[in-house]
């Protein structure tokens, strides 16, 4: 079938409808309706400017001080029994004051997270109110679908289950939906393309269904997100903002519409998005850990930031207006890693809106909201090396002017989680060199978790009790968790009963005490290259459950598995008990490759799945969104469109060039004089080819995107052999 059997696109708009400096409106996208964005100042600040709320709202000062008072006397306490641990003999050494400030700053870490997990056990003990379901929406909500060479047949399904489930809500017209494109690999770009016209058809001309590609993915999802509100934010009261791996239920998304409504003071409102489809070992543990631990960390954190909440990013809804007057990103003096373009956009997005005197805040218990999460360990170390650098790139904003005291915490709770593993093996070094200070006199050492390093053991009875109060701070959140879900008797049955469950938690417990070892090292890195001055790039998350070639595992982690080996044997030949106080370091470094080769097999994740072991609720009943998305991935899948090839795809079909060419930005042109290599190289080579295949043989990456930019070569090459 010939797409112009099956779609018809309006015209473009005349050069005249555009305005000055601004690229002509796409043939698939509404109408724009430009917003203002300024550039924020992050060195000042007029309070005058701010939105006066419209409502009063009490901050949560007692949850505040529970949580950060607890969280310092606790550390408090765990210092001073470092210090009699480290003092039996007299005065502590200066190696021993530097192991007393380590351990408090690390401990300081777990005991904050200790406190808040105890808040959240509080608050999800009691039941929920539930909330009606909204009759009615006065106002328009853009949903929003950021890609970035992503899969195209997952990414339409669940845009298209998605518009589905709100159609169903019987509130549908109160949504607009987005796909907002920033692909830089021609096959992925004329992917989306195929599946956009293919969905359109398929829902009529009334589908509210829009779809941009930009020429250049400036300022990555941040400058996605701005050119969509600068051109067309002001057609719309609200954007919700997704990921390409998103999924919302009708529900959920018509209730944070109803929300933003109901509190003319929002801002931001954000989801708690649960993890799902997962099935390799890695994902699966990450996926029960968020299911069973996740809720009781989000609880506290919502009860103690209230109104001056964070972002995440995506599955929440904006005020799109004060988005625009508030969050327009600067670029940070400087050369990235510090400088430059601000990598993690949502934090500082959320801080600037609350700057504004907007409130953002988390509906921590509305169901309905998803996501999915990378395959292996070497996928997430990739991700985490990226978000690494964006949280310590905080350190140029947390002392920008006017910001809250809780959005500044929320920057430093950022920077500390990274900066935790390095201090994490700071500590386990100078444990190390007490050993060796402290060799002649044969101390003894105690065996430690795989959480963490444990430090020597000078007075064995303060050392053991120090011992127990750490293991237990660190598990506390987890076995909050676990109570919640024994308590709840239809997550205790979804997740195979209480010995399952129990069971679960173990073998969650063990496996992340094999992998704590070899992510404090890669992070470690990290944080060294980002302090380094190296700056990382931004590789599309990889979403498959398919494994990890077995030579690119040894080649990430064979200098781990090397670090385990020299440390293993000089650790043995130093002293027995150091051996042993290092061993659990020690085995998952040694192990690091078979661990992370685990990680990504699908079929040890079935397995283990098969026996309800790391069960969730969500296995057991999936949600309908996600059955929904899952046969359309199926449907689209089949249809081929993210194995084909572009040049092969516009050859065959004119009609396909056709539609490309009318969704191109008209009236963009490069300035007289200025020479793009690219589409000079372009145009030389599909002028000398004489067949397709020619032409794809030829043409790098970058030229292929050329030549798709440019609709005299688009001609050309349709009418090639």
């Amino acid at each position: 079938m010939r797409l112009d059997e099956t779609i018809t696109l309006p015209p473009p708009a005349s050069r005249t409808d555009a305005g000055p400096g601004r690229p002509e409106r796409n043939a698939a996208m509404p109408d724009e309706a430009p917003l203002a964005m300024p550039v924020q100042d992050l060195a000042s600040w007029d309070r005058s400017s701010a939105h006066r709320p419209v409502r009063k709202s009490r901050r949560p000062w007692a949850s505040r001080l529970f949580v950060f008072g607890g969280a310092l006397a606790l550390t408090g306490y765990g210092g001073w029994q470092m210090v009699e641990t480290v003092s039996i003999s007299g005065s502590p050494t200066p190696l021993q004051l530097v192991l007393v400030v380590l351990f408090c700053l690390t401990f300081s870490w777990i005991a904050l997270a200790f406190t808040s997990g105890l808040l959240g056990f509080a608050m999800l003990l009691r039941r929920p109110r539930r909330s009606p379901h909204p009759a009615a929406l006065h106002t328009r909500t853009a949903v929003l679908m950021p890609v970035y060479n992503e899969a195209t047949a997952r990414t339409f399904a669940g845009v298209e289950a998605m518009r589905e489930a709100v159609e169903a809500t019987g509130l549908g017209d109160h949504f607009d939906w987005f796909v907002l494109s920033d692909s830089t690999q021609a096959d992925a770009w004329i992917a989306e393309e195929r599946a956009f016209l293919n969905l359109r058809r398929r829902l009529g001309p009334d589908a509210r269904l829009y779809y941009r590609h930009r020429p250049k993915n400036h300022h990555r999802k941040a400058g996605n997100i701005g050119d969509f509100v600068t051109r067309w934010g002001g057609r719309y009261d609200h954007m919700l903002v997704l990921d390409a791996d998103s999924l919302m239920s009708g529900p959920a998304i018509v209730a944070l519409a109803a929300a933003m409504e109901a509190d003319p003071d929002a801002g931001i409102i954000q989801t708690l998005p649960l993890i799902i489809n997962r099935n390799t070992l890695f994902a699966r543990l990450q996926q029960f850990a968020a299911r069973i631990y996740g809720p009781v960390i989000a609880a506290g954190l919502s009860a103690w930031s209230g109104r001056d909440g964070n972002y995440w990013g995506h599955n929440a809804i904006i005020r799109t207006r004060a988005f625009a007057q508030s969050c327009g990103l600067p670029d940070l003096p400087g050369k990235p890693p510090f400088g430059g373009h601000i990598l993690s956009h949502d934090f500082v997005e959320a801080a600037l809106i609350r700057r504004a005197g907007w409130a953002v805040y988390m509906l921590h218990r509305l169901p309905g909201s998803f996501e999915e999460s990378p395959p292996s360990l070497i996928d997430v170390a990739v991700r985490d090396r990226r978000w690494a650098q964006g949280n310590l790139q905080h350190a140029r904003v947390i002392s920008a002017a006017g910001l809250h005291p809780a959005t500044r915490q929320h920057f430093a709770t950022g920077i500390a989680g990274y900066l935790a593993s390095p201090l994490w093996l700071c500590q386990l070094v100078v444990g190390i060199l007490l050993v060796l200070q402290t060799a002649t006199e044969r101390p003894d050492y105690f065996g430690g978790a795989g959480f963490s390093p444990v430090f020597p053991r000078f007075d064995p009875v303060r050392a053991l009790q120090l011992f127990g109060l750490t293991m237990a701070v660190l598990l506390a959140p987890k076995l909050l968790g676990l109570i919640l879900a024994l308590l709840d008797g239809p997550v205790r049955r979804a997740c195979g009963g209480a010995g399952r469950l129990v069971l679960s938690s173990l073998v969650e417990i063990l496996l992340s005490a094999l992998v704590a070892p070899v992510a404090m090292v890669i992070q470690s890195g990290s944080v060294m290259g980002i302090l380094l001055g190296r700056d990382t790039g931004w590789n599309p998350q990889r979403r498959d459950d398919g494994s990890i070639p077995m030579r690119d595992i040894v080649a990430r982690h064979r200098w781990h598995m090397a670090l385990g080996l020299v440390a293993g044997i000089a650790a043995f030949a130093l002293a027995t008990s150091l051996f042993l106080w290092m061993s659990p370091t020690i085995l998952g470094l040694v192990l690091a490759i078979p661990i992370s080769w685990a990680s990504g097999q699908l079929g040890l994740g079935l397995a283990l799945k098969r026996r309800l072991l790391l069960a969730t609720p969500e296995e057991a009943s999936p949600p309908e969104i996600a059955v929904r998305a899952g046969i359309l991935a199926a449907r689209n899948a089949a249809q081929g469109l993210d194995d084909a090839d572009a040049l092969a795809a516009l050859h065959a079909d004119p009609d396909l060039a056709e539609a490309h060419a009318r969704m191109l930005p008209v009236g963009v042109s490069r300035p007289r004089g200025v020479i793009d290599p690219d589409q000079t190289l372009a145009t030389a080579k599909v002028c000398e080819a004489e067949t397709v295949a020619e032409a794809q043989a030829w043409l790098s990456p970058k030229e292929r995107m050329a030549l798709l930019h440019d609709r005299a070569l688009l001609d050309r090459l349709v009418r090639l052999n």
